[in-house]
């Protein structure tokens, strides 16, 4: 296991299974010394547990610990890509897509999950740059969606 997977386990997490496709694409791709990880959904063992719009149906609250959740998934992606995650020289940029209620504007917030969840596994190496977006819908009526562009060693 590697010190990043050492670290998951210090917070009680393991890293899931990589999420499969939902289309025609790849769940992360490496070019040059990058890994572009595809939009991950907050899926649990193939599942989404909770469904609908951030300030509607979702708290603000239960989507940080959605976006957690997205991170885990991303970085099995990465993983699926590097083989070992202590390969990761640093989270570059990540992009959160936050399903929203017309009238709300935490998007930041939401996105926090994620940015925490990969400076507390990562420290310095997960410090990045971030866009937190708010959108109609996302796919299968997500509340949060995250990406990650990841810089890895050889």
């Amino acid at each position: 296991m590697s010190a990043v997977e050492d670290k998951l386990a210090g917070l009680g997490l393991t890293l899931p299974e990589v999420a499969a496709p939902l289309a025609s694409y790849v769940p992360a791709i490496r070019t040059g010394s990058y890994i572009y990880t595809a939009g991950q959904l907050p899926l649990v063992e193939g599942k989404l547990g909770v469904t609908g719009k951030v300030g509607a149906e979702v708290t603000p609250e239960e989507a940080k610990e959605l976006a957690r959740t997205c991170a885990l998934n991303a970085l099995a992606a990465v993983k699926s890509v590097i083989g070992d995650l202590d390969k990761i020289v640093r989270v570059v940029k990540v992009v959160g897509f936050v399903a929203s209620a017309p009238d709300f504007t935490g998007q930041p917030g939401v996105v926090n999950g994620t940015s925490e969840l990969l400076g507390e596994v990562l420290g310095d190496a997960g410090v990045h740059a971030r866009s937190a977006v708010g959108v109609a819908v996302l796919p299968l009526d997500a509340p949060v969606e995250v990406e990650l562009q990841v810089e890895v060693a050889d």
